[in-house]
Order: structure tokens, then C-alpha cells, then sequence
């Protein structure tokens, strides 16, 4: 069964150094994302509660954007993508999440899920 791509935009006041870290590390991600992360490689293990994903690493651009695949879902295109974009004319700075769902009704709930992600990634910063 193939997923739906979608993507969402938030704007935030931060550094594109800062965000990247906060994307791209076990400990910047623990501070929004995960309960707990471990890194061996390009593998990622994220931990809430009592569940545990694993994810990899598949691409990254240094202070741009963050590629990573689920494990679970190998056998598809999917992946989930951080990007920091800045606006050269105001300097704004926008997160866009790139996330894929299982179907329509789907991508709702997933939108919220990462908004609320992300009100607390603004929170753990300051912003």
C-alpha cells in the first residue's frame, strides 16, 4: 500500500545552527522529539514511554535538512525530513516537515500530532 506525501510549514524564531542541532542529534532531539534517543551510526533509536522506533539516518545537509527513514517501513518510499528554509529577503526562518501517512484522514492527525511536536521544540528553545 503506498503512503501520502505531505508536508507542513512552521515558522519559528530561531538560528538555522540551532534547529539543525535540534534535528540532528540525540540530545537536541531528546529535548522536543523522543523521550530518550541513541545513536550507533546512522542508526537512531527513539524512545517514548514504553515503545521504541528505529529509524536511519538516509541523508543530511549541514544546517539545511534531516532525512530519516522508519526501519519499519523499508518496503516503501517513505521517510520524514526536518528542513530549515530561511527567506533571503527577511531573514524568517520556517521549519517544513516532510512526512508521509497511511491515508487521507491520516494526514490530519498527523499534522497535529507534528504541531504540537514542534510548539514543544519552540518551547525547549526559547521561541
Amino acid at each position: 500500500m503506498s503512503k501520502i506525501k505531505f508536508e507542513i510549514e512552521i515558522p519559528i524564531h530561531a538560528s538555522p545552527a540551532m534547529l539543525y542541532q535540534k534535528f540532528s542529534t540525540p540530545s537536541g532531539l531528546e529535548e522536543w522529539f523522543a523521550d530518550k534517543v541513541n545513536s550507533r551510526g546512522k542508526l537512531i533509536t527513539f524512545f517514548w514511554d514504553d515503545s521504541e522506533e528505529e529509524a536511519t539516518i538516509v541523508s543530511k545537509k549541514n544546517l539545511e535538512r534531516v532525512r530519516y527513514k522508519w526501519t519499519e517501513s523499508d518496503d516503501d518510499d517513505s521517510y520524514f525530513e526536518f528542513k530549515i528554509e530561511v527567506d533571503p529577503l527577511t531573514k524568517d526562518v520556517s521549519v517544513i516537515i516532510t512526512d508521509f501517512a497511511d491515508d487521507e484522514d491520516a494526514i490530519e492527525e498527523a499534522k497535529m500530532l507534528w504541531e504540537n511536536q514542534i510548539e514543544e521544540l519552540k518551547h525547549s528553545i526559547g521561541a
